[in-house]
């Protein structure tokens, strides 16, 4: 079953809304096929036969559909961005309407089609071609003007055929009515596919902005920590390169402060490594609770420690656990709700930090990741454990625990 499902549940929210889409587009087909194609076809209500041209029309019809249909691919891959604009073939389409559209009024004309079966096959292959022809328009605002054209244009072929005035206004009418209906869907169909993506973008590259941010964090800390210190050391050792050259016993001296220098600028910057590599773990709560808010899911964070302080090792390895479980329900399956519950109990003085989130797949879609490795080599360093897997009905649950040998190494407060 897992199999079955794994195409959907595996795919972003924007690849959901494109492949509905796009499954919506293709069924437009055989509608347009089985609406209108098949009207010129199906024997009349008095049991006379059909009309004479109702097979020519149910071919151009077939065709129309397929381009139609094909045309509607290309734009909404134009749209996701993996396919260049197609405008030929938004030409195409367009001047195949037209001709369709002419062929049908001249079959009317000359009695091939009967007036119950031209106007439908007039107004379907116009509403449908202007829909897809919608879709390839640079922009959305565009779309209010394909109806109208659509319409003036028909009404002139049907006066320069010389068709009674009330057909005129009938073909202007119902092509007016279809052609602005389907239009404006497909264009709001395309309007919301590429929102949807550029939601999906910003997304991305508010990732890549925080990290950059951090890494810029990083090195300003590293060049305000190590920049003085390795100017000092170049200028003294320079200094006792000239004072040893003039045998000055002065130069011990400076060797042996830059040596203190040195051994100053690494305790220095394992404190910026260490800082740096801590997490902490109110802070990651917190930061939990307004990412995945913010990715739609509904995320209850509990807090059940009765006033108590954790020390800080203790924090620090649950706030990795908090902030790689987060990644892991925004990067995997389809969550809508997610639990964060931090309990330490008062007998024992153990710490449970519980993690669980629906949406889950059955089986990974790829490869294990070092992730959950990697927080295992934390929580073994204060004495902690880790538990992760699928807890059924399309849930995960993440269990880390430590023990209260060490959330009592110091001394807790109210």
């Amino acid at each position: 079953m897992s199999k079955l499902t794994g195409w959907w549940k595996h795919r972003s929210s924007a690849q959901k809304v494109e492949l509905y889409t796009r499954g919506s587009f293709h069924f437009f087909v055989l509608i347009e096929i089985v609406s209108f194609g098949l009207a010129g076809i199906v024997p009349r209500d008095d049991g006379s036969s059909p009309a004479p041209g109702g097979t020519a029309a149910l071919l151009v019809v077939c065709v129309h559909a397929v381009l139609c249909g094909f045309l509607s691919s290309r734009a909404l891959s134009w749209i996701a961005g993996t396919r260049p604009r197609p405008v030929r073939l938004a030409v195409a389409v367009a001047a195949l309407t037209a001709l369709a559209v002419l062929l049908f009024l001249v079959l009317r004309r000359l009695g091939a089609l009967g007036t119950s079966v031209a106007p439908p096959l007039v107004v379907g292959v116009a509403c449908f071609g202007c829909g897809s022809v919608a879709l390839a328009l640079a922009r959305v605002r565009y779309v209010r003007w394909v109806p109208p054209g659509a319409a003036a244009g028909t009404a002139v072929a049907v006066a320069a055929l010389g068709l009674p005035g009330e057909e005129i206004v009938g073909y202007f009418v119902g092509v007016l009515v279809s052609c602005a209906f389907i239009a404006f869907t497909y264009g709001f169909s395309a309007w919301l596919l590429r929102t949807v993506y550029e939601l999906d973008r910003a997304r991305e590259v508010q990732a890549q902005l925080a990290v950059a941010e951090e890494r810029l964090r990083f090195g300003r800390d590293l060049h305000d920590v190590m920049g003085r210190n390795l100017a000092v050391i170049a200028l003294k050792s320079e200094l006792a390169v000239q004072l040893a050259r003039r045998g000055r016993p002065e130069a011990v001296d400076q060797m042996i402060e830059v040596q203190r220098i040195a051994r100053e600028s690494q305790r220095e910057v394992r404190d910026v490594v260490r800082g740096y590599r801590e997490a902490d773990l109110a802070v990651e709560l917190e930061g939990a609770r307004g990412v995945l808010s913010a990715a739609g899911m509904d995320c209850r964070v509990e807090c059940e420690t009765a006033g108590r302080t954790l020390p800080a090792e203790v924090q620090s390895a649950l706030g990795w656990v908090v902030r790689e479980a987060t990644t892991n329900v925004l990067r995997h399956g389809d969550a809508r709700s997610c639990l964060i519950r931090l309990t330490a109990r008062a007998a024992c003085g153990t710490v449970t930090l519980l993690v669980e989130n629906d949406g889950a797949p059955d089986a990974p879609a790829g490869p294990p990741g070092s992730g959950l490795a990697g927080l295992r080599e934390r929580l073994a360093a204060v004495d902690g454990t880790l538990q992760a897997g699928p807890a059924g009905g399309g849930r995960f649950r993440l269990r880390a625990e430590i023990p209260g040998s060490r959330t009592e190494r110091v001394e807790v407060r109210a």
